[in-house]
C-alpha cells in the first residue's frame, strides 16, 4: 500500500519487528508497529536504546535488591509511625487464583493465592496492581466473577494467546571476538523457521564480571565466550528438543553469522521454553488492552501494569514503546500512583510525594523539523497513495 520495496521489508522492517514485537508485520497492529519504528528507528538515533545489565540478571541484580530495600524501608516506617503504618513483604513464588469483592459496600478486595509451597492463602487488600500479561490476566479473570463482569477486564482476558519464546545460553571452549557488536540479530535464515532471533555476547557485555557467567563463586576459570540466544515467535521451534535447538544454533545459525563459531565446541548449554509468555499486539487489539487506571467506576481498587497496558496521552510521554522492561516498570509506577490517589487522596494534600517518572527526552532537531515539514506538505497535497 505504501510502495515499500521487498528488500526494505525483508531486510529491515520484518527483522526489526520480529525482535521488537516478536511477530512479522502482517500479524501486528499497525498502530503499535508505527510506534515501535518511530521510537527505535527514527527518533533518538544518537543513542542505543537497548542495555544489557552489567552483572547477574535483572531478577537478582535489580528486582531482589529493590524488594529488600522496600522491606527495610517498611520496617523503618513501622517503627516511626507505629501499627497504623502497613508493612511490606515480598512473597516470591506465589500464584494468584482469584480476586473478589469482600462485599458491595466495601472497596477492599480479597486475593486468593497459593504460596511457594502450593498452600492456599488469602489476603484482603485496599488496592491491587495487576502486573500480568494476557495469559496471566485470562487465568485470573476466568476465576474471578467480579472481574469478569467488567468489560475492561473481560476484553483484556481475550488477549490470552501470547507469543512463544525460547531462551538459550551457551558456554564455549574458546573466545569469539570477531563479532562487530555484542548484540546481534538473525535475519532471513531458513533454520529460524519463521521465528526471529538474536544473540548477545555476554562475555563482552559483562566483561568485568566474566567469572560470574561461569558459576558465580569466583573460583571458576572462564574457558571462552558465553552467548545468550533467544527466539521470538518461536511456535515452529517449540517441539524441538533442547539438544536439537543447540545444534541448530551451533551448526546452522551462529557460524553463518560469524564463521569463527564453526570451530568452537559447546562446554555447557541451557534452554528455556516459554509458551504464550509474551503479549501479542495483534491487529485490532488496541481497544482490548487494559488501561493503566483499570476500571475505576466498577473496581476502583484495581489498576494495571505491564508493557501491554494503555497509558493515555500524558503518561505515554514518560514511557518507551513496544515490548520492553522499561515500559513495564514505568507503567507500574503510574499504576501505583493512581491507586494511592484513590485509596488515600488526603496524603497528597498533606505533601506526601508520589514517585515520579522521568519524561523521554525530546526528539532530535532534524527529526522534529522533518516531521513538521511533512505535516505542512500533507495539509496541501492529497494523500494520493492511500486508498
Amino acid at each position: 500500500r505504501f510502495g515499500l520495496s521487498e528488500r526494505l521489508v525483508e531486510d529491515f522492517i520484518k527483522p526489526t519487528l520480529l525482535v521488537g514485537l516478536f511477530k512479522p508485520p502482517e500479524e501486528l497492529s499497525a498502530l503499535v508497529v508505527m510506534e515501535l519504528l518511530y521510537y527505535y528507528a527514527l527518533a533518538h538515533q544518537d543513542s542505543f536504546d537497548v542495555r544489557w545489565i552489567k552483572n547477574g540478571t535483572v531478577s537478582d541484580s535489580l528486582i531482589a535488591p529493590l524488594a529488600e530495600r522496600l522491606e527495610q524501608e517498611s520496617d523503618r516506617r513501622k517503627e516511626v509511625y507505629g501499627a497504623e503504618c502497613g508493612q511490606f513483604k515480598a512473597l516470591g513464588g506465589c500464584r494468584v487464583s482469584s480476586i473478589s469483592k469482600i462485599d458491595d459496600n466495601d472497596k477492599k478486595m480479597r486475593v486468593e493465592y497459593t504460596n511457594s509451597l502450593g498452600i492456599p492463602r488469602s489476603i484482603d487488600a485496599d488496592g491491587i496492581v495487576l502486573a500480568l500479561n494476557g495469559k496471566g490476566m485470562a487465568n485470573v479473570v476466568e476465576n474471578s466473577p467480579d472481574l469478569a463482569k467488567s468489560p475492561t477486564f473481560s476484553k483484556a482476558a481475550s488477549m490470552k494467546n501470547g507469543i512463544d519464546v525460547i531462551s538459550t545460553r551457551i558456554w564455549l571452549d574458546q573466545y569469539i571476538d570477531t563479532t562487530r557488536t555484542p548484540a546481534n540479530v538473525f535475519s532471513r535464515f531458513e533454520a529460524l523457521r519463521g521465528a526471529g532471533g538474536t544473540f548477545f555476547m555476554l562475555d563482552q557485555l559483562q566483561k568485568d564480571n566474566e567469572a560470574a557467567l561461569w558459576g558465580g563463586t569466583g573460583d571458576e576459570v572462564p574457558q571462552g565466550s558465553v552467548i545468550a540466544c533467544d527466539f521470538y515467535n518461536a511456535g515452529s521451534l517449540m517441539s524441538l528438543s533442547d539438544e536439537e535447538l543447540i545444534k541448530i544454533l551451533m551448526k546452522d545459525l551462529l557460524p553463518e553469522a560469524v564463521p569463527e563459531f564453526a570451530t568452537a565446541k559447546v562446554v555447557d548449554s541451557w534452554v528455556g521454553k516459554y509458551p504464550g509468555a509474551v503479549s501479542w499486539f495483534s491487529p485490532g487489539s488496541f481497544t482490548r488492552r487494559p488501561p493503566v487506571e483499570g476500571a475505576p467506576t466498577e473496581l476502583p481498587g484495581i489498576t494495571c501494569a505491564g508493557d501491554w497496558v494503555r497509558l493515555g496521552a500524558e503518561l505515554e510521554k514518560t514511557s518507551a514503546k513496544g515490548l520492553c522492561q522499561e515500559r513495564a516498570y514505568a507503567s507500574g509506577i503510574h499504576a501505583a500512583n493512581i491507586l494511592l490517589d484513590r485509596i488515600d487522596p488526603a496524603s497528597k494534600k498533606q505533601g506526601r510525594q508520589r514517585q515520579t517518572v522521568l519524561p523521554i527526552r525530546d526528539d532530535e532537531f532534524a527529526f522534529k523539523a522533518g516531521s513538521q515539514l511533512n505535516k505542512q506538505v500533507m495539509n496541501i497535497l492529497p494523500r494520493f497513495w492511500v486508498r
